[in-house]
């Protein structure tokens, strides 16, 4: 009885938004009735979609029309070149993964879509094998669900230089870049969501100047190789699975002058370079405040460390498995923990930086130890083992020439 009247009350509070969305008059007449490459302004108000655009056109809402596609499919599935949509609020997709149900589902190439709002829908802008688009000042929204049965804010699947710029993303679960090349992802805002960037066999792109904060994980990289990431704010990527920016077999990336704070780790990196002739290099960043600023998963090399600013971490650098990060350059950077002087003022300390492992170690290698991590137990066993080893510390790195000041970096 319990559970019919769940029923009946759903479908009274469905039932309206179902009857107003018929009676909204057609978008896709009006796109029907339009001859090729017309301008397309619509008059003010609320339309029923789906909508499906096969021919060039320009359509601008100018802020004052809303789609609704009733909770079925995607709002616009747009298959053809050179069309520009703008300033459209797109709303009310269907809410199917397998259909990636969108707010623009972009078949085409040649496409400018800016100025438009898209929520209430499940996925925001799909593109799939679509080359030369421009995606720009968008705000987009996913569903009001749980996080990991969001759809994406934008995702590129086998699809080549576009630009996606400039637009606002709060809610959605990821944006994602698979396998497609030479792309340019550029001053986005992206909050409460999972992964704010996440590439897969997809290379030689760019990534600059976004603002990622309150994501589960800032910037993921998988098989993806020679990708610039700079100048980036990188912010709260916290939880057990939290970090900035993370690396799993990619090689020949680019990590410049980003800001990455308050993560549970800063940088991760996986098996990463996987190409042994190949490096990746992080230079001129400041990892900050954070639980971990670097960690390895095991011991590896190829990565170049220069110039950047590591400070308020609870741990520098760690690597898993009992070994050390020294097969990796380190050279030039700021370590807030430094002991030492510069005694003829160049700004370099006059000996290495050397980072070891003592007590807490423990927690690195022992998985349920992880759980005490921070806690006045390890704090003391730590404090006794630097104090006075029982054993022999193990060297993580050597930086032969750190800077004194943070500020040295960025001169």
């Amino acid at each position: 009885m319990c559970t019919l009247r769940h029923i009946a009350a759903l479908l009274l509070f469905l039932l309206p938004a179902w009857l107003s969305a018929a009676e909204y008059p057609s978008f896709q007449a009006l796109v029907d009735a339009a001859n090729e490459n017309d301008l397309l302004i619509p008059p003010p108000g609320t339309y029923a979609g789906p909508v499906s655009i096969e021919k060039s056109l320009v359509i601008d809402g100018q802020g004052k029309v809303v789609i609704d596609a009733g909770g079925k499919g995607s709002v616009i599935y747009l298959d053809a070149d050179g069309v520009t949509l703008k300033g459209l609020r797109l709303t009310n997709s269907g809410n199917s993964h397998n259909d990636i149900d969108s707010g623009i589902q972009v078949r085409g190439n040649f496409n400018v879509i800016k100025d438009n709002v898209i929520d209430n829908s499940l996925f925001g802008i799909d593109l799939g094998q679509a080359e030369n688009n421009i995606i720009r000042r968008n705000r987009i929204s996913s569903k009001p669900v749980e996080i990991g049965i969001r759809g994406d804010a934008i995702r590129l699947w086998y699809s080549f230089n576009n630009k996606i710029t400039d637009n606002i993303i709060r809610d959605s679960r990821d944006m994602v870049v698979w396998y497609s090349k030479d792309n340019l992802i550029a001053r986005n805002d992206a909050r409460r969501g999972r992964y704010s960037l996440h590439f897969m066999y997809a290379q030689r792109n760019e990534v600059v100047e976004n603002h990622y904060e309150d994501n589960q994980v800032g910037i993921f990289l998988m098989y993806s190789d020679s990708v610039v990431i700079r100048n980036n704010y990188i912010a709260h990527a916290i939880g057990p699975t939290g970090m900035g920016i993370g690396f799993k077999e990619t090689s020949d990336v680019d990590v410049h002058d980003n800001r990455i704070l308050y993560c549970a780790t800063g940088i991760y990196l996986d098996i990463s370079p996987y190409d042994p002739e190949a490096t990746n290099r992080l230079t001129g960043n400041l990892i900050a405040f954070s639980g971990i600023g670097v960690q390895f998963l095991n011991d590896w090399k190829g990565n170049i460390l220069e110039r950047n600013r590591f400070k308020g971490n609870i741990t520098q650098v760690t690597v898993g498995g009992g070994k050390t990060a020294k097969r990796n350059h380190w050279n030039g950077n700021y370590w807030d923990d430094y002991e030492g002087f510069d005694r003829d003022l160049d700004g370099v300390g006059d000996r290495p930086y050397e980072l070891y492992s003592y007590a807490d170690r423990i927690w690195m290698d022992v998985p349920y130890a992880q759980f005490f991590k921070g806690s006045p137990v390890l704090e003391v066993l730590d404090f006794l083992e630097r104090l006075a080893p029982f054993t022999d510390p193990d060297m993580i790195l050597r930086d032969e020439k750190p800077l004194m000041s943070a500020e040295a970096v960025q001169q």
